[in-house]
């Protein structure tokens, strides 16, 4: 009998330790933020700090880097070092941010939307940031012009001092040369990798975490997320009874040749899946890219040929005409589309694309569906305007 109640409490007192090995083992865990189309973005809260994994865009299975955020009011965190300790290759990030150089316009728009205009210190690429209030801070003096995105001016980021720098990272690129070796957070932008609109817009809840601006980055989103399916659901319900019925759904060309090569946007892009998700079809709709293609013009031609709408984008100080494309390329009037006249660019010199569209895809859909179904009236596109004779 003494055997058996032995025999008992050790299981018992090791069912137990069991437990609690399981429930600490948890806790190092952490709780994973539930996303709904990020691909590339994994969020996880631990007790006093969030690890941020951003995956490898071109090699599946790795990491391109991983974000300890911590509270800048919090000295010192044995959770931390322990995290660090197990990966040695983590940056930590001060949050929230207050002095940050952007390197692109895309940022800067999103920034603005989250009320955090205050934080940032600098800016790469002025002169193709769109908006007035950026614009104007640096004539000013309180935002720092930092050079090209490419080759930033060392001198003056080191003279900002600023918390973090966002750049894009690019596959082969090589890294970031001098920057890496100024000590300073670099926050990689992969957001533009996902492989749909929505995936890239919930980049925001990422970035509202480094400002400080969290339950606003929810807000946007959860809007963003609302509009954007109810037009999808808008158009796909028309087609369903009544556009399918007439006509088949129109073929969509994207961009045009920039020098010698046609860069086309992947079938799995978000531009891509922006078009299927307007009710159009797409000649590379078919293709596993969430980057871009390039091809010849050959290539294009062959497969774009027959599309029903070109729509592509370009910076100039004015509205392009059918005339001027055909001076730089003769061999655009084979195209239906040309021939039809139904033609629209974006002048992304002149209008907020990149500020507005990387984060609010709703109303980049909100453009195509007009273009494509104007029998919805749902009014004038705003980014694509009707190219003239």
């Amino acid at each position: 009998m003494k055997k058996a109640l032995w025999v008992i409490i050790t299981v018992t007192a090791v069912l137990c330790s069991c437990r609690d090995s399981r429930t600490a083992a948890d806790q190092r865990q952490g709780d994973t933020l539930r996303l709904k189309y990020a691909e590339k973005l994994t969020i996880v809260r631990h007790e006093g700090f969030t690890e941020v994994l951003l995956a490898d865009p071109w090699n599946t299975g790795k990491t391109l880097h991983r974000y300890i955020l911590v509270n800048d009011n919090v000295n010192d965190n044995d959770d931390v070092n322990v995290n660090l300790n197990q990966h040695p290759n983590s940056s930590v990030i001060r949050v929230p941010l207050k002095r940050s150089v952007i390197a692109t316009s895309v940022q800067c728009g999103l920034i603005e939307h989250l009320g955090k205009r205050e934080a940032i210190a600098g800016v790469c690429d002025l002169q193709y940031i769109n908006l007035p209030w950026v614009q104007e801070e640096c004539r000013k003096g309180r935002i720092a012009d930092c050079g090209s995105g490419l080759q930033p001016t060392i001198e003056k980021i080191i003279d900002l001092r600023p918390d973090a720098l966002f750049l894009s990272p690019f596959q082969n690129s090589g890294g970031y040369g001098k920057l890496e070796t100024l000590q300073i957070p670099i926050i990689e932008m992969a957001d533009y990798m996902e492989s749909s609109a929505l995936g890239r817009a919930e980049w925001m809840k990422f970035y509202g975490m480094l400002f400080g601006k969290e339950k606003e980055a929810d807000s946007l989103f959860a809007a963003v997320e609302k509009n954007y399916m109810s037009l999808r659901d808008k158009v796909s319900s028309f087609k369903s009874q009544v556009a399918g019925k007439h006509r088949p759904s129109p073929k969509i060309l994207m961009d045009k040749q920039t020098g010698s090569v046609w860069y086309v946007p992947g079938g799995r892009s978000t531009i891509g899946r922006l078009i299927a998700d307007a009710g159009a079809d797409y000649p590379w709709q078919g293709d596993d890219h969430s980057g871009s293609l390039p091809l010849s013009f050959e290539s294009v031609l062959e497969k774009g040929g027959p599309c029903d709408i070109w729509l592509f984008r370009y910076n100039a100080p004015h509205a392009i005409t059918a005339k001027e494309l055909l001076s730089e390329k003769p061999a655009y009037s084979q195209f239906k589309a040309f021939q039809k006249g139904e033609i629209y660019g974006c002048n992304t010199a002149t209008s907020t694309f990149y500020e507005d569209t990387p984060f609010r895809p709703d109303l980049l859909l909100r453009d195509f569906i007009t273009i494509c179904y104007p029998e919805l009236g749902l009014g004038e596109p705003v980014y694509f305007v009707k190219v003239k004779n």
